[in-house]
């Protein structure tokens, strides 16, 4: 009997601390809810913010009450996806903006920075940025017009800065209030691409030219603090892990094969070649990151000999076998689509195992290993854009309509959920003519839409690419590859919908496409309050 009373008070102690929130650690956010109810003890222990700091789809480096953020989040994230079109409110920009070109969040898309309103930036064909107020539904700044036109725009919403390339190679840095830019730098060749990368050092701005060149800059001052050749041919691709350890580099021209940078190397830069691994694959022409896991790189690439497309994914890893660092890549899976799929554009990564890409009128979700996991049809027309980031799926098409997917996590691993269908452009009875992009953050949707009403002139040439030009001023409107051979039958129909394409080659089968569009107006959506206003960004404040 004794022994027994014994074992009862040795059951009645509490865990310890420390092994306590190592199992606490294996819960998601749910569990860690239902656990606190049990005892005042293990509430104390559910509420450790280390358990609470990766519960959420964010990161910060130092944020307060993480259970808090990460409750206001999950409302947010709930009364998103249970939203349907009549819940939406819907504002179109009006006044001459111009043409709109890039567009990216300059501030608070990110709900782990408290106190920041939504900013967003777009250029415009007048040559001028805007920032635009998401809460209050109006443009708060833009810039004088400069002497060329902006034609690359990245942000970083953690330090509220904005960078741009124009066509005559001018790097700028803003901070979108005052009227001109906190620094710029002219580059020596032609800019292809620009990442901004925040390092525990402060930010840095990289840039790859027509060179094969990749410029490391500081922030905000542009001065030089690296320059590395990467190829022959122009960095087309320029992308930052989320961790920022790793640089993936990459062009279209069909003989580079595409590297991955140690980030350190480009940021101390010494005296011997920097640290880097070549992934043999080929035809790159789109790449990212996982974004819940920052080691591992999904590559969509196309065969030319067969035209079909296939994905290749990699794990990246530093070692030093006998003290020297190497950069090592480990393929872990490759596959090809299937047969009389067409080619998507258009990818994301999100968790490392799954890949999301458009087909057509169709969206996919395949995991790594080529199992179809999901398909969705909700467009009549081909998808056109796809944006995604760790919460949501944006697609817009040639059909009029835009389509939120939202990720939720399952048993079997993580799947899309479609929430809602939103029209673009309502009552419109020429939807066929526009072409679309689309974001959106915790609160918010915006979608860029384009009419182009102005005349055109396509013009193909002995490459199978096909350029599309504006009369008079023949500025680019856009480039599609169609074959590997010269585009000799380019013909439009008579309602200026199609574009048929053929060439004299034998091996040649004939193509048709919709004609391509450019961004003219700009149209926000956002989930409906109290407050109705109107302006280019009438973007409604989604209450906790």
């Amino acid at each position: 009997m004794e022994v027994e009373v014994e074992v009862q008070v040795q059951l009645q102690l509490p865990l310890p601390e420390v092994p306590m929130l190592h199992i606490f650690s294996f819960l998601d956010a749910a569990s860690l809810l239902q656990a606190g109810q049990v005892s005042k003890y293990w509430n104390k222990m559910a509420d450790h913010e280390h358990l609470w700091r990766w519960s959420g789809s964010w990161e910060a480096p130092q944020v307060p009450a993480w259970k808090q953020l990460f409750l206001a989040q999950a409302r947010r994230e709930l009364r998103m996806a249970r939203a349907q079109p009549q819940d939406f409110s819907y504002r179109e920009a009006k006044g001459s903006l111009g043409i709109l070109g890039p567009l990216a969040y300059f501030s608070g898309s990110d709900p782990s920075i408290g106190g920041q309103k939504s900013i967003l930036c777009s250029a415009s064909s007048r040559r001028m940025l805007y920032a635009w107020d998401v809460q209050e539904g109006s443009m708060i700044w833009s810039s004088p017009a400069q002497q060329a036109t902006i034609k690359h725009l990245a942000t970083l919403p953690q330090r509220s800065l904005a960078f741009t390339v124009d066509q005559e190679e001018t790097v700028k840095v803003w901070n979108c209030q005052d009227a001109e830019p906190l620094a710029t730098r002219s580059m020596p060749k032609c800019c292809f691409s620009l990442e901004p990368l925040l390092t525990d050092d402060g930010p840095i701005l990289m840039v790859g030219d027509s060179e094969g060149d990749i410029y490391t800059l500081t922030v905000p001052q542009l001065d030089s603090v690296s320059l590395v050749n990467a190829f022959d041919y122009s960095v087309d691709h320029l992308h930052c892990s989320p961790n920022g350890k790793w640089v993936f580099v990459s062009g279209a021209h069909p003989g580079m094969l595409p590297k991955v940078f140690s980030a350190e190397c480009l940021l101390r830069p010494g005296g011997s070649a920097p640290l880097c691994v070549s992934l043999p694959f080929a035809f790159c022409s789109q790449a990212c990151w996982a974004l819940k896991r920052a080691d591992r790189v999904t590559m969509m690439f196309r065969r030319a000999s067969f035209r079909r497309t296939g994905f290749t994914t990699f794990d990246l890893a530093a070692r030093s076998p006998a003290g020297r660092t190497v950069v090592e890549a480990h393929e872990v899976a490759s596959f090809i689509l299937p047969d009389g799929m067409e080619s998507p554009f258009r990818m994301g990564v999100r968790d490392g195992a799954t890949i999301v890409f458009e087909s057509g009128s169709h969206l996919f979700l395949f995991s790594i290993h080529g199992r179809l996991l999901q398909r969705f049809d909700h467009h009549q027309d081909a998808i056109c854009h796809l944006w995604m980031d760790a919460v949501h799926v944006l697609t817009t098409s040639m059909d009029n309509y835009l389509h939120l997917y939202m990720w939720e996590e399952e048993g079997c691993g993580p799947r899309l959920q479609s929430c809602c269908h939103l029209e673009q452009r309502r009552a419109d009875r020429t939807p066929s003519c526009y072409y679309s992009t689309a974001l959106c953050d915790h609160a918010s949707v915006v979608c860029v839409v384009s009419r182009s009403r102005e005349a055109s002139v396509l013009v193909g040439d002995s490459e199978g690419d096909i350029y599309t030009l504006t009369v008079p001023q023949l500025d680019s409107v856009s480039l599609v590859n169609a074959f590997d051979y010269s585009v000799d039958h380019l013909h439009c129909s008579p309602n200026r919908k199609w574009v048929f394409a053929s060439g004299a080659h034998p091996g040649m089968l004939p193509k048709a496409s919709l004609v391509p569009q450019r961004p003219q107006l700009s149209v926000p959506w956002a989930p409906r309050s109290h407050s109705r206003f109107s302006g280019l960004a009438a973007l409604l404040r989604v209450s906790a």
